[in-house]
């Protein structure tokens, strides 16, 4: 429980990330890094989306990946009907972006996953994978990711529900975006609060924790802009450690929940403790 919200992890599956090749980092620096916290490479990574209810909205952050992964990912629909609710019930889905780890749930056999919702994203995220020009002077490997997003969304815009939003505004009562751009052009984080208790639901802030909260200027091979989203996360991580604010990470290890602290000079990841969650 966040104040009055229920808060509910819901876990799409996981992929095996080749961190050596996805970090722009000396491949001996994140072998090192990776050691130290017991991992090897390719590292498991969690692919996690959240639940919100509001008590009059259901409101899903994310929607994992579905189709696009093949049997790795796609548990989303399932875990949501074992957390007892229905896909239809889902009143908004909120998109962090539009890579294909977390709008691939978006649709399934062709169709609206969630035929009652409304999409929101970032309006800078939609209009940049949308254009036509933007996939026109894409790098060949890099077109289906265009495709993908055209594919995810048009059923939902087709259907006049897609509603894309100004950046750092409230979306629903409680929760509002705050703009985290960087990792893709209009990478949104959302802040959830109730009853004065906040969490941040932050989508790909962090992706190689083991990395990434010793040495946050690490990008990734699927930042839009690394220099960008290094400060990005920077920010959010001074911020979260100041404000004590509780995090929803898309990529950390089920159920993504937690607090970022300090050890020495370096971050550090502070699982939420499950039995906060009895009554």
């Amino acid at each position: 429980m966040l104040g009055r919200f229920e808060i509910t992890a819901l876990y799409d599956g996981a992929q095996a990330v080749d961190l050596v090749k996805l970090l722009d980092e000396p491949p001996t620096n994140t072998e090192v890094a990776l050691k130290s916290e017991f991992l090897e490479n390719p590292v498991p990574t969690s692919v996690n989306a959240f639940l919100i209810n509001t008590g009059s909205r259901l409101v899903l952050v994310d929607t994992g990946g579905a189709e696009f992964f093949g049997g790795r990912l796609g548990k989303l629909q399932s875990n949501l009907r074992a957390a007892g609710y229905e896909p239809d019930q889902i009143d908004d889905v909120l998109l962090t972006h539009m890579h294909r780890d977390h709008i691939g749930g978006l649709v399934l056999n062709g169709a609206r996953a969630f035929p009652n919702a409304m999409i929101h994203a970032d309006r800078r995220e939609s209009d940049y994978w949308l254009s036509k020009d933007n996939l026109d002077k894409a790098p060949d490997g890099a077109k289906a990711r265009f495709q993908s997003v055209v594919a995810s969304l048009t059923p939902y815009i087709d259907a006049g529900r897609y509603q894309p939003f100004e950046t750092d505004s409230e979306i629903i009562p409680g929760i509002r975006s705050i703009r985290s751009y960087g990792h893709t052009a209009g990478h949104t984080a959302y802040a959830v609060e109730s009853e004065g208790q906040l969490l941040w639901l932050t989508g790909d802030e962090i992706v190689a924790a083991a990395v990434q909260l010793a040495n946050p200027e690490v990008a990734t091979a699927f930042d839009t802009d690394g220099a960008a989203a290094a400060t990005t996360r920077e920010h959010m991580l001074e911020n979260a450690a100041k404000q004590r604010a509780l995090i929803g990470a898309a990529h950390l290890p089920f159920p993504g929940l937690g607090h970022i602290g300090t050890r020495g000079a370096e971050w550090q990841w502070v699982p939420l403790d499950y039995s906060a969650a009895a009554p």
